[in-house]
């Protein structure tokens, strides 16, 4: 079964540093694009940032643009998310997922196959 471990979530202040893993069992990795998304309570959710496939296309939401970077470890399986310079709007839960594609990278979250629980990231000011 397909199953993806949001890790490194926690409480940091603002301009402080996370970085968020996401480790993937049950598919083959290197087949699947992944997508990083944060939601806060009532709200929709939003795309952070997702990679191909091998790494080497990469595409980040303007509001997080030279400060997020995503990565990813194929031979772990896990995917990144190094996040820098944090707000106070960057608070939310992150969630990991994955699309099946090398060659497509969505950035909405409807076409994502497979979900994480999610990690709580809180930035205070």
């Amino acid at each position: 079964q397909v199953q993806l471990v949001e890790s490194g979530g926690g409480l940091v202040q603002a301009g402080g540093s996370l970085r968020l893993s996401c480790a993937a069992s049950g598919l083959t990795f290197s087949s699947y694009a992944m997508g990083w998304f944060r939601q806060a309570p009532g709200k929709e959710r939003e795309f952070v940032a997702a990679i191909s496939w091998g790494g080497a296309r990469t595409f980040y939401a303007d509001s997080v643009k030279g400060r997020f970077t995503i990565s990813r470890d194929n031979r772990e399986s896990t995917v990144y998310l190094q996040m820098n310079s944090l707000k106070p709007e960057d608070t939310d839960v992150y969630y990991c997922a994955a699309y099946p594609s090398r060659v497509t990278i969505p950035t909405t979250a409807s076409e994502y196959d497979y979900w994480g629980q999610g990690t709580q990231v809180t930035v205070s000011s």
